[in-house]
């Protein structure tokens, strides 16, 4: 099932309240012209979400704006999540607000509220990977190794990061043309993987904690390069 089917197995017909997005967010962003019919992701960052909650309370129209919520935060959760696979938790968050809603457990207002937090850490888990100094694609390879790890000290977590930036760098060199389909280009891969994660891992991973993450990674590489220049990531900001 693709991470589309798995946020909203059932999507509402919300073609009009797209339409009118940009008239709800459009004084909650600073600095921003909202375009006629805006883009279906929208930078979470650019938003005043308290400006957006004051909105919310003295709308007469609140399941209109919570239909344009959730679905601004299913947009982008389909990205980051298509990005970074390790931030499928945000996606069941979602999922599990959404369903407290339909079975009565929170009201309209109490929902709203929660996803608006939702939406924060949204806007900051879409600038992790700058304020971590690491690109988007090194992030992920970061996560993978790190969610779930030992406990790491400071020192060792640099380390972490530097095995990030060496084994991307390394899996592009093999990514040679069709190498899927390679048997000799899937095992220098996975060859790469072992080696890299063997020798700049923090000796406190133990043996079963590589070898879980040599195969996550191995996954990773083959479901988001299927070539060099393309996949999930080639046009990524």
């Amino acid at each position: 099932m693709d991470i589309r089917s798995k946020l909203n197995p059932n999507p509402p017909d919300i073609s009009e309240v797209m339409g009118d997005i940009g008239k709800l967010l459009d004084a909650s962003i600073t600095g921003v012209d909202m375009p006629g019919k805006p883009a279906p992701v929208m930078d979470l960052s650019k938003i005043d979400f308290e400006a957006l909650a004051r909105r919310f309370k003295e709308s007469k129209h609140k399941n209109t704006d919570l239909e344009v919520l959730k679905a601004t935060i299913r947009a982008m959760l389909e990205r980051l999540v298509s990005l970074n696979k390790t931030r499928a938790d945000f996606a069941e968050t979602f999922e599990a607000l959404i369903e407290s809603y339909n079975t009565g457990s929170r009201n309209i207002e109490e929902l709203f509220e929660e996803l608006l937090k939702l939406s924060r850490n949204l806007s900051e888990e879409q600038q992790r990977h700058v304020r971590e100094n690491m690109t988007e694609e090194e992030l992920v390879i970061f996560d993978i190794l790190t969610r779930p790890a030992p406990e790491i000290s400071q020192e060792e977590r640099a380390e972490v990061k530097k095995v990030a930036r060496e084994l991307l760098t390394r899996l592009k060199s093999l990514l040679v043309l069709n190498w899927r389909q390679k048997c000799g280009a899937r095992a220098q891969l996975k060859l790469a993987i072992e080696d890299i994660l063997d020798t700049g891992l923090p000796r406190v991973y133990t043996p079963d904690l590589y070898q879980q993450k040599c195969s996550a990674l191995f996954e990773h590489v083959y479901e988001s390069y299927p070539e060099r220049d393309a996949g999930v990531y080639a046009g990524a900001a």
